[in-house]
């Protein structure tokens, strides 16, 4: 190859990298923000004009308090949505299988309870698909809500938990009793706050159990139905599988 075919070979390759090279990244960039842009929303709450409201408890500790929670909703009839840590159900599958044996819905809350703001698409679907596995394991079911652990929903979020066919489920009332953990004012803030179609976040603690009856009977006073979030939001669940473990 002579010189001169060389140097323009030379020229060639330079002006690829300095044209094609940032073109290309700045498409990328723009078609993956389009995707991540178009996943769903977040849901928040029922509608406005519905009698019901879904009492969400967010399960990756406070095993202890559960069986009496339990035991309130035999005694009322009400029925909750457990939102399961993989981890949790792997330590303590009999409660997670008694959970769902009492008619009790139950949602995906991660495997280790991490920050998935902090986490990309893969590694969200990576953990999400975990706690799923381990809570089939326990429960025999596989969840198809999943509530993301600490509210954090960012696009890489709500896109791992699409693409591993779930529906992101936050809350429109906190009783913070993670917080908080007294009976009077976990009463005190779910009194002044509750609202038709309301998606009710708690956690299994001491007080929360003492104050689920009285929560219960608030809802009744209001003429408000507690539900599972699933027919709060007339989203289909899946709480049982063949024996393959698919969805059906």
């Amino acid at each position: 190859m002579s010189r001169s075919r060389r140097s323009r070979l030379k020229r060639m390759v330079v002006l690829f990298l300095i044209f094609f090279v940032p073109t290309s990244v700045v498409f990328y960039t723009v078609v993956r923000d389009r995707v991540l842009s178009a996943v769903a929303e977040p849901v928040r709450q029922g509608s406005e004009h519905s009698k019901q409201v879904a009492l969400a408890v967010n399960v990756d500790w406070g095993e202890e308090y559960i069986p009496a929670m339990l035991e309130v909703c035999r005694g009322s009839g009400a029925k909750l949505t457990f939102f399961l840590t993989g981890r949790w159900a792997d330590l303590h599958p009999d409660l997670a299988r008694r959970i769902k044996e009492e008619g009790h819905e139950i949602g995906n809350h991660g495997y280790g309870h991490p920050h998935p703001d902090h986490l990309s698409v893969e590694q969200n679907g990576a953990d999400i698909i975990r706690a799923e596995n381990a809570i089939f394991q326990a429960t025999g079911c596989r969840p198809t809500l999943y509530a993301p652990p600490y509210g954090e929903s960012g696009k890489a979020v709500l896109k791992a938990a699409e693409n591993s066919g779930y529906t992101v489920v936050l809350w429109s009332l906190d009783t913070v009793d993670w917080k908080s953990r007294n009976r009077d004012a976990i009463l005190e803030r779910v009194r002044g706050r509750m609202h038709n179609g309301a998606i009710l976040l708690m956690h299994p603690t001491e007080a929360t159990a003492q104050a689920l009856p009285d929560i219960l009977s608030l809802l009744e006073s209001k003429g408000l139905q507690p539900v599972t979030v699933s027919a709060l939001i007339g989203r289909k669940t899946i709480n049982d599988m063949n024996q393959n473990g698919i969805r059906f």
